[in-house]
């Protein structure tokens, strides 16, 4: 947290200039936008660049031709884009301003840390790697990364101003003492039938989420949000943690289903994590914080809060918060206020590989253990 207000005094101190002063002439001042990895997630994300007037899309890279065509028809924006299957190629283009990392986990420490040499501003979707030993990459890249360069991550909730306002709820000890959290991802998807042939290296590749040298685990790529949100109204990273999870459904890949882990934030402070892939026809993805003068929820639809003699209070959502997320990144861009997200996205990221440890060894392991790890 020191480092990270540290980078926001700096930030505050550099000369805010306008789009036309920093992305070069007037028919050009837009950020010029290059998206690294065009699947489902690079899509999604490239049509709200897309959609917001400070920005095009200049660029795209992708391994396979058939992303890279899905992308054009699906962000007509990005028709004229230019088209690269080597991502230093696209870091190379001097008229490349920002980039969107939307590659598989396990890619995002290589890739940040050419976009780092490459002095570009950085969207990495989350999480920052799939081991310790990619995330410390990451790491260490982003030390040595351009001040003036803004560097952020895709946990989204950090940005929603539904998710600000619980926060500051709790900062202003309306909730009184923290006591106790949670976070729920129990949702469905896995498919009980198991596939009739082995996956082909290209189909492994391209259907990356199922193998955990690729995806980390569920607790890494999907669970990550929910642990960032314990791990930012804590205003700190666990001291330890223990778990139990496994396979009940799956039959593909070598992820777990199912989950349960208790991080020990220290002071008293427990967080629990809950987390299937099992759940049909219904889902719960919230987070929960218990005080001792009242409790709040979190959700990417709403936050509401009660205490004694309250009424429940609930604000709902006013859009996907995926969009404040990417809202807020051009805006610190083109103000020329840039940020270095990457050391709390990192411990996020540690956090959710804490558990998996835990889950993996069966007893409780500590911080330093988990970094000594790898």
């Amino acid at each position: 947290m020191r480092r990270r207000e540290a980078l926001v005094g700096m930030a505050a101190n550099l000369m805010i200039v306008s789009p036309k002063t920093a992305f070069g002439s007037q028919a050009n001042s837009a950020v010029a936008v290059g998206i690294i990895g065009t699947g489902g997630r690079g899509r999604y994300d490239g049509n709200f660049f897309a959609k917001d007037p400070r920005a095009r899309i200049a660029a795209l890279c992708d391994l396979y031709p058939d992303q890279i065509d899905r992308a054009k028809t699906q962000i007509p924006a990005a028709n004229d884009a230019k088209v690269f299957t080597r991502f230093q190629d696209l870091l190379a283009e001097a008229g490349i301003d920002a980039v969107v990392i939307t590659t598989p986990v396990y890619l995002h420490p290589e890739h940040f840390e050419a976009a780092v040499k490459a002095r570009k501003h950085i969207y990495c979707e989350k999480p920052a790697g799939a081991s310790v030993a990619g995330v410390k990459r990451l790491l260490a890249a982003a030390e040595k990364a351009d001040p003036a360069k803004h560097i952020q991550f895709g946990f989204q909730q950090r940005y929603s101003p539904e998710y600000l306002a619980a926060e500051n709820i709790i900062r202003s000890g309306q909730l009184g003492e923290l006591a106790l959290m949670r976070s729920h991802w129990m949702v469905g998807g896995v498919s009980p039938k198991a596939r009739a042939t082995p996956p082909s290296p290209e189909m492994q590749a391209r259907q990356w989420y199922p193998w955990r040298a690729k995806s980390g685990d569920m607790i890494v790529e999907q669970d990550c949000h929910g642990v960032d949100v314990l791990n930012w109204y804590a205003r700190r990273h666990p001291v330890s943690a223990v778990g139990d999870g496994g396979r009940k459904v799956r039959t593909y890949g070598d992820t777990m289903d199912h989950l349960n882990v208790t991080y020990d934030y220290g002071q008293g402070l427990h967080g629990f994590l809950h987390a299937c892939q099992l759940a049909q026809g219904w889902s719960l993805v919230d987070e929960q914080f218990f005080g001792t003068e009242g409790t709040i929820e979190t959700h990417r639809r709403y936050y509401r809060w009660s205490r004694p003699g309250q009424k429940p209070l609930q604000v709902d959502s006013k859009r996907e918060i995926t969009i404040d997320a990417i809202e807020r990144f051009l805006t610190m861009v083109v103000e020329n206020k840039p940020e270095n997200n990457a050391q709390w996205a990192a411990e996020s990221t540690l956090t959710s590989l804490l558990g998996r440890m835990a889950i993996d060894t069966g007893r409780r392991v500590s911080w330093e253990a988990l970094l000594a790890s790898e």
